[in-house]
């Protein structure tokens, strides 16, 4: 059905009035179409993200277990050497006493 748009005013110019010959029309479901589309995209992206962020603490949560690991064999690195100065100074008062 085709539309015919009919615009009268009255004299002054104040009231317009529209007459519409025909069914208007919607927009269809194109628009929910997008919007479905636009809110799958937001949820894909919130999961993706948290999966990320998810990574990203794992990898950071490794990185100083492996930092605290090596600090405690440096600890024990430095106790051991220790031990053999202390053994080696025993060894030289004992050289010297004798």
């Amino acid at each position: 059905m085709a539309e015919e748009h009919i615009t009268t005013r009255d004299p002054s110019g104040t009231h317009t009035t529209i007459i519409t010959d025909g069914d208007s029309r919607g927009g269809g479901g194109s628009g929910w179409l997008i919007g479905l589309v636009l809110l799958a995209a937001l949820v894909a992206g919130i999961y993706f993200f948290t999966q990320m962020s998810g990574s990203e603490v794992a990898k950071d949560n490794a990185v100083a277990n492996a930092a605290s690991e090596v600090g405690d064999a440096a600890s024990q690195l430095g106790n051991a050497a220790e031990q053999a100065g202390n053994a080696a100074q025993d060894a030289a008062n004992r050289a010297n006493n004798r």
